[in-house]
């Protein structure tokens, strides 16, 4: 018997989910999706424990407590602890991600999304003795790179999550939201840190670390009842768990024409269409036909967050002390750095809805190159000059403002709008890693740039950050396109089309053509989805 009747059907369903996401409201989006959005921001709530933990370890590098206990005495009389040090332990962390990243991205396809994150937490549970209780920078080294493992199983699923569970207008916010969870991380840390500053002993440190076993508690609660991803069953075939799924998260009786079959045949036809390009889901089929050109671009867009000089925030502390702070204003220019940046991720939401992602992308880099090669010329002032030093710190602050406005939360919305739904883990996956690599080569570069007993550079580095910023942008203009208002089948369909980057905002896509151009038999499935195939797209750019 032939499966085209049904196929029509289901296809139709499809169609009928992707115009009522386009005509949805942000107000009706969320008033439907509400519990959707409820359990994205409770599950981003271990992003919030990373933040905490990743911002702390540079922090401490500028920690008189720290220092003391794992530095080296300086002819000064002070303790300052090595530019191999510092590099070693931030890298010990990337190191541990990388690990814990590819892992994610295989024991997620095979156990979904909760199962996964639980794992990481007993792991986290764990490992947290390390740094609290070790005697030696030795064992120190070693507890980060264990904590990097779980961190590392954290950094992409919560946006995955949250992205896959929630309709099109609210994706950019819930991604984003990622970034908030770190920056409030890096506020609870400094702001811990800034409290702890006058105890001398070695608690002075050690408590920091200690109140990361605060985070795993109410994030296994949280696990044990959210739901699993719509779309992880989906390509598991057991569309009936999926519908379980969505009903769990999403509320019909404000919207009476919500279809929870309609949508879940929508995820059903977007999932075949990406098989019809590409059968497999493994790390190679990343790199094959126009998943590559997608891996390219969230790979790029992820490791830009490091090449345009954000390193400079991720050790502050340091970097002021180094700039000609002392350690009490140090810290405190810190937490407002960090304040600043939750302000700047609530005020993205705003911008995104203005420019879309790709403009608000290359903005922000290019005026965070002007911010960078401002500090540059402000270092070339003799590090007496107090006016000078306040106004490098005032720059950083204004930098931080403009990077978690534009590029450190956008990027969470591009990464997993641009890749294919089959394929979104481990594309994330691909693509954290490559940041994790050019964080150890940065992590490497910015001791010896700021420690006085390297190459003493200190903010003079801005001028080289502004050159790396600006290849960015560069890159940025020519690359990325825009997703904004796209649903996960069109973007399929654009990309298929190899529709130029800058073409991506004006192109009109036909997601579902006519009958008289489209084997229905081999795209639009019934909801086994037995049958998959080759289709015929339709593009204009106009």
């Amino acid at each position: 018997m032939s499966t085209v009747p049904h196929a029509v059907e289901n296809m139709a369903d499809a169609a009928q989910a992707t115009a009522m996401e386009h005509q949805m409201t942000l107000k009706q989006a969320f008033t439907v999706y509400r519990k959707a959005a409820l359990w994205s921001l409770a599950l981003g709530t271990c992003i919030i424990m990373e933040g905490f933990d990743l911002i702390l370890i540079g922090s401490l590098f500028g920690y008189p407590a720290f220092q003391r206990k794992f530095g080296q005495l300086q002819p000064n009389g002070t303790y300052e602890l090595t530019a191999a040090w510092q590099s070693g332990l931030s890298n010990g962390t990337l190191c541990g991600q990388i690990v814990g990243l590819f892992a994610a991205g295989l024991l997620c396809d095979r156990f979904g999304f909760r199962k996964t994150m639980g794992g990481g937490i007993a792991m986290i549970t764990a490992f947290i003795f390390f740094p609290v209780f070790a005697p030696t920078i030795e064992i120190l080294l070693v507890g980060q790179v264990l904590l990097g493992i779980p961190f590392g199983v954290f950094q992409t699923l919560a946006c995955t999550y949250a992205a896959e569970v929630c309709p099109t207008t609210l994706r950019a916010y819930l991604t984003t939201y990622t970034n908030l969870c770190w920056v409030i991380g890096q506020i609870l840390s400094s702001g811990v840190l800034r409290g702890l500053l006058s105890r001398t002993d070695d608690w002075g440190y050690k408590i920091p670390f200690a109140l990361q076993w605060f985070w795993p508690i109410p994030i296994a609660v949280f696990l044990s009842f959210a739901p699993e991803s719509p779309y992880w069953y989906v390509r598991k075939g057991r569309i009936e768990d999926a519908k379980r799924s969505l009903q769990r998260l999403t509320d019909k009786s404000s919207m009476p024409e919500f279809d929870s079959d309609q949508v879940v045949a929508m995820m059903v036809y977007t999932n075949n269409m990406e098989k019809a390009a590409s059968e497999g889901t493994t790390y190679w089929d990343c790199f094959k036909g126009t998943d590559l050109r997608r891996t390219e671009i969230v790979c790029v867009v992820w490791a830009i967050q490091t090449l345009c000089g954000s390193t400079f925030m991720g050790t502050s502390s340091y970097f002021y002390q180094q700039a000609g702070l002392d350690v009490s204003n140090a810290f405190t220019m810190t937490l407002v750095q960090f304040c600043l940046g939750g302000l700047g991720t609530v005020f993205s939401w705003a911008l995104m809805g203005w420019f879309g992602r790709r403009t608000l992308y290359l903005g922000g880099q290019l005026i965070m190159c002007a911010l960078l090669a401002i500090i540059g010329f402000l270092a070339l002032i003799d590090r007496s000059n107090t006016n000078a030093q306040w106004a490098i710190g005032s720059m950083l602050l204004v930098y931080t403002f403009v990077y978690d406005c534009t590029v450190g939360p956008v990027c969470y919305a591009l990464v997993t709008e641009l890749t294919s739904t089959r394929l979104k883990v481990k594309t994330v996956v691909l693509a954290r890693n490559l940041y994790n690599v050019t964080g150890i080569a940065t992590n490497i570069l910015t001791p010896l740039m700021l420690n006085p007993t390297a190459w003493n550079w200190g903010a003079k580095a801005g001028f080289f950050w502004a050159g790396s910023c600006a290849l960015c942008a560069l890159w940025t203009f020519f690359r990325l396109p825009e997703p904004k208002g796209r649903t996960y089948g069109e973007l399929d369909v654009l990309f298929e089309g190899k529709v130029g980057a800058r073409k991506f905002k004006t192109a009109e896509v036909d997601e579902f053509p006519s009958t008289s151009t489209l084997n229905l038999e081999k795209v639009s499935s019934d909801v086994s989805g037995k049958a998959e195939g080759n289709a015929n797209v339709h593009v204009e750019t106009v």
